[in-house]
């Protein structure tokens, strides 16, 4: 048998708000985006990926609007691997990104906490190779 995970829904409050900043500021593909009538299936991947996409999907209603940016209960939610942690991590700080932290070196590799806009909070990570 062989499964993978093909994507995770992230909710948002605004379609074009997310697309704004996941592809025109980080350079993320949008790969699918399908109005389907009250709502979009808009689907977007990291920059040099072709599995393990995001569904940008639109908060609906007052308890979908109460999750956003805190779907993980406070937890980190979300993992961004990288080739080059250096690079990536100035770049995103120079495009006005929020770390909460200095980068870490872990067991695993090298890490740091940062936010989107919205409230949700990512690891970036160059995993150490085996």
């Amino acid at each position: 048998m062989k499964q993978a995970l093909h994507a995770v829904s992230l909710v948002v409050p605004d379609y074009d708000q997310a697309i704004a900043f996941y592809c025109d500021t980080l350079g993320w593909t949008l790969t699918e985006d399908v109005d389907q009538g009250s709502k979009r299936w808009v689907r977007i991947l990291p920059p040099g990926a072709t599995t393990g996409s995001l569904i940008l999907a639109r908060a609906n209603g007052p308890a979908q609007e109460a999750i956003v940016g805190n779907q993980f209960g406070g937890r980190i939610g979300l993992f961004l691997t990288t080739d080059d942690f250096a690079r990536d991590h100035a770049r995103m700080r120079a495009l006005g990104v929020v770390f909460e932290e200095e980068p870490r070196y872990e067991p695993y590799g090298i890490v740091a906490v940062w936010r989107d806009p919205f409230g949700n909070r990512w690891d970036l990570l160059e995993l150490k190779s085996k």
